[in-house]
């Protein structure tokens, strides 16, 4: 753990990041940050700095609106991240995509793992790639080990749409953003996707623009 009093460069980034009490600005695909593995969680923050960081990773993630953001996605490498998802989508798309609600929660050096051999694709999107989604396909269950932001142990099993977010932000704490994972044919607009593909599943966009799914 970091030496008790001590100021890192990464605490002096977040104090400076918090200075002015509102959403955290956003880092956009082509910034270095996103492309590089983020620095295991070790006490760098002292916990009160700690608790005041992911409080405005929350803030951000909810203002943007977000289910999850990373710390890479404000600029600070440190692998850690938040979660939440209240899953307001009608019950037909709930059931498609296992869309449940995740309560909030913080990542701290999260790992995952696939938990079984199923794969689902589904059109994601990214904070930090505004404007555009596409279809990835992944582990439709993941273990996830780490920690939570008092230290305590995470070892749990996601699915559905759980599933999908916690690998999401994960990926970016190693330097992965979905589009590394996409469907390249998939790709579309947020217009294209509220004129064409609002379906529960994208098997109407494989067909029309010519991809496979799982």
């Amino acid at each position: 753990m970091g030496i008790a009093g001590a100021r890192t460069p990464l605490a002096a980034r977040v104090e400076e990041l918090l200075a002015d009490g509102g959403p955290l600005p956003i880092v956009a695909a082509g910034d270095p940050v996103l492309r590089r593995p983020a620095e295991p969680f070790d006490g760098q923050l002292e916990p009160a700095l700690l608790a005041r960081f992911t409080e405005a990773l929350r803030r951000t993630m909810r203002a943007a609106p977000g289910v999850g953001l990373a710390a890479v996605q404000v600029g600070v490498a440190l692998r850690i991240a938040v979660v939440e998802d209240p899953a307001p989508v009608p019950e037909e798309v709930a059931t498609a995509r296992g869309r449940v609600p995740l309560p909030f929660r913080v990542l701290v050096n999260p790992v995952y793992e696939p938990a079984g051999g199923e794969r689902a694709a589904f059109f994601e999107g990214c904070l930090s790639v505004p404007g555009w989604q596409a279809v990835v396909a992944r582990p439709a269950a993941v273990r996830l080990t780490g920690a939570d932001e008092h230290g305590r142990p995470l070892d749990e099993v996601f699915t559905g749409w759980p599933a999908r977010i916690v690998q999401h932000e994960t990926d970016h704490l190693d330097g992965t953003l979905y589009l590394d994972r996409a469907e390249p044919r998939s790709l579309a607009s947020n217009q294209a996707m509220a004129e064409r593909w609002t379906q529960p599943t994208p098997a109407r966009a494989a067909a029309e623009l010519g991809f496979d799914l799982p």
